[in-house]
């Protein structure tokens, strides 16, 4: 696995970014239209999914600029995570969207208020099913390349677009057998936005609060450890602090009693320079003596 952060890749994360605004505020014209001529409140809230997606492409290709700036006095370890920041604004943007129409779609059949659709909301729902999925394989293409984590968010935002839409269509077909179907789908439509955005928050979160280094992450850094200094060299209580443009490791390692400070400064020294040649991140490490004493290289 390259444990690298591609920090090469802003032309890419732009042009997911507006990719995303022009589709989505054709689509949102094109549904918004669909549910006001059809007098569906599903169709419309699909809409409003959609043109929550345009304003989260906004947020995330702001987020992106910010989040490329270098560290400074205030922020030694740059403004990386302003892209959680940005994911935990979309999230909040989605539960926002599912509260609203959820309590529309509940009004909407203690009204008992039906809909008849027809060609046009099929087309519509069909055509908006096609363009998102679209939208979604080429933001989660992008987010896996540039390791992005809120245009992965982004392409969750899409996903559940076209989920949407195909819950919208299934209704469409069985409407008019059912007058209650549309406030039922309007309900559905906002339970999957609220998935949504619950997983792009608690994503983020779990970045934001930490996480531990995978299993893979740390025999690597073992292996690179053993190749350095001498054999058998101890090494433990890995920590890994995760700033999305770059990332920091932290761990212990024992050396032996005797061994002058010039020479551990050394090893370690030469440990750090290949954790950041071969993975990408940078490594600070705790000398620990060792319980007894043990052979190790000389370092010239």
């Amino acid at each position: 696995m390259n444990y690298r952060i591609n920090t090469g890749s802003t032309r890419l994360v732009n042009f997911e970014g507006w990719l995303s605004i022009l589709i989505n505020s054709l689509l949102f014209v094109l549904k918004y239209w669909a549910g006001l001529v059809t007098g569906s409140l599903a169709l419309i809230a699909d809409a409003w999914h959609t043109l929550s997606d345009s304003i989260s492409s906004i947020v995330l290709l702001l987020g992106m600029k910010y989040s490329q700036k270098p560290a400074d006095k205030d922020h030694p370890f740059g403004h990386g995570r302003s892209e959680l920041v940005v994911s935990l604004l979309i999230g909040a943007l989605l539960a926002f969207v599912a509260f609203y129409f959820a309590s529309e779609g509940i009004a909407k059949l203690r009204d008992r208020v039906g809909t008849s659709y027809g060609t046009l909301a099929i087309v519509v729902t069909i055509i908006s099913i096609l363009a998102k999925e679209g939208l979604a394989q080429v933001a989660f293409f992008i987010g896996k390349r540039t390791g992005s984590i809120s245009v992965s968010a982004d392409g969750w935002h899409h996903r559940s677009d076209a989920l949407s839409s195909i819950i919208v269509l299934v209704g469409i077909f069985i409407a008019k057998y059912y007058w209650w179907i549309d406030g039922v789908l309007s309900i559905l439509v906002a339970l999957l936005i609220l998935y949504s955005g619950i997983k792009v928050i608690t994503d983020s979160a779990r970045l934001i609060l930490g996480e531990v280094p995978s299993d893979e992450l740390v025999q690597k850094v073992m292996e690179i450890v053993s190749r350095q200094g001498y054999e058998s060299m101890e090494s433990h209580h890995f920590h890994i602090h995760n700033y999305v443009m770059h990332q920091e490791l932290t761990f212990h390692v024992r050396l032996p009693n005797q061994m002058t400070i010039e020479q551990a400064h050394r090893i370690i020294s030469l440990i750090e320079e290949a954790i950041h040649l071969e993975l990408g991140i940078d490594a600070t490490i705790h000398i620990e003596p060792e319980k007894t004493d043990m052979h190790y290289k000389h370092i010239d």
